[in-house]
């Protein structure tokens, strides 16, 4: 009880010095005795970087003012204690105004688990916090966000009429999110667009094949059409090379990527094109064994914690697609997995990275799981890649740019994979 009593506390003082516009939002799991809180003190560090009132030491006994305060004056009354907790919570991991740091209520951990599985219900849609705006990091292939003509970067200005302004990733996801067969609108910012336009999904089973193959071909009219089913037997493109897509990194990747490379290198290519285009991530330790592919057991990235101690991570598998000429395809819904795979690659100067700036996701989450099903996705730490460029918020700069337009995927025209291409055949 007393180890209870002090984690509570522990989370309320972190509330009031850190979200004074949380406290609103609901608080606490209870109500205590006044005179047991006033033995848990703390003193606030670091009092030159944050406003003077706040540069004291925290008295317990405002919280629960404002616990009372809230719980007696809001003008309904049927609010349950475990909304101001939960709300409390959410607000607590919110005030660190990382995009990345969220809390999840029970039935959204439940959907986020079922996410990294492979399948969920919703429209397929990568989402992400981007300079505050909630913005589409990727849309999933043969997904109802991807038919719909969602592309990566394009800004959700609202949901369901909605303004999207300042609200937190996790409750965007959750109602964006549905059972199958529903609708959600959207209302959509297009990069180069001087007007909104609004998007009807209609929600479905998501189901994430994480690797695919294709012999890609281009017709007379300079259209790419893809000739053959995906996971088939393994074709080459014209110059025998060979074209991987890698869509996410998820806990089906690894088996469906060895089944990939094992017919890949029956093929006998001259070179390879690994398509992280709309590659939103997924487990760092998935993405560090691909890597490892080409890095022959070297460091594949570097974690960078608070105290500034940085970790290797190193692949634990035999390099079988290294002295093979490759090439990876990027964009800027290529994120967090795709990125660490991307910058350990050109940092030994094992692939050439075209295509366009990513994402900018070079952050450490830990997800730390709790009795009554609710989770915390916590940001601990930055990733490097080996050579020491910071992922995060800056993305992987590619070695030859070459724009896509909206223009060139309405036509099915690749400029991205003609460049590829014509670097493996030189």
């Amino acid at each position: 009880m007393v180890k209870r009593f002090r984690k509570i506390f522990i989370i309320a003082v972190a509330v009031i010095c850190l979200s004074a516009l949380v406290l609103l939002a609901g608080f606490g799991i209870g109500r205590r005795d006044l005179s047991r809180q006033k033995a848990f003190e703390a003193k606030v560090l670091h009092k030159e970087d944050i406003p003077e009132y706040l540069a004291k030491d925290v008295d317990f006994e405002q919280f629960w003012q404002i616990w009372s305060y809230v719980k007696n004056n809001y003008v309904k009354e049927d609010i349950s204690d475990t909304k101001l907790y939960y709300g409390a919570l959410r607000g607590l991991v919110a005030s660190l105004n990382d995009p990345y740091s969220i809390f999840l209520d029970p039935e959204i951990a439940k959907s986020f688990e079922q996410e990294l599985a492979g399948n969920f219900e919703g429209i397929g849609a990568e989402i992400g916090l981007k300079k505050d705006q909630l913005t589409v990091i990727a849309p999933l292939p043969n997904t109802p966000a991807e038919k719909a003509g969602l592309k990566s970067g394009d800004k959700i200005i609202a949901i369901d009429g909605y303004d999207s302004r300042g609200i937190s990733l996790d409750y965007a996801v959750s109602i964006i999110r549905g059972e199958k067969g529903s609708k959600v609108v959207l209302t959509i910012l297009s990069d180069n667009d001087q007007e909104s336009r609004d998007v009807s999904i209609t929600r479905d089973t998501i189901e994430i094949d994480s690797v695919r193959f294709v012999k890609k071909e281009k017709g007379a009219d300079n259209e790419y059409q893809n000739n053959g089913d995906y996971d088939k037997e393994f074709e080459l493109m014209a110059g025998d090379i060979a074209y991987i897509e890698l869509l996410y990194f998820n806990e089906n990747t690894l088996a469906d990527w060895n089944k990939t490379i094992q017919k890949m290198i029956s093929a006998n290519p001259k070179g390879i094109i690994l398509d992280l285009r709309n590659n939103p991530g997924g487990y760092l330790s998935t993405a560090i064994e691909i890597a490892g592919e080409w890095v022959n057991g070297n460091t594949v990235v570097l974690e960078q914690s608070r105290n500034d101690i940085s970790l290797e991570h190193k692949a634990n598998r035999q390099a079988r697609l290294a002295g093979i000429p490759t090439v990876v395809l990027v964009n800027g819904g290529s994120a967090s997995g795709s990125e660490i795979v991307a910058g350990a690659l050109q940092d030994y100067g094992v692939a050439t990275i075209v295509g366009e700036t990513t994402f900018g996701k070079g952050s450490v989450q830990d997800v730390r799981e709790f009795k009554d099903g609710s989770s915390v996705k916590l940001t601990i730490a930055e990733w490097l890649t080996p050579k020491g460029q910071n992922i995060n918020e800056q993305g992987i700069e590619p070695d030859v740019k070459v724009e896509m337009t909206k223009e060139d995927y309405d036509s099915n025209k690749d400029p991205q994979l003609d460049k590829a291409l014509e670097i493996l055949k030189q």
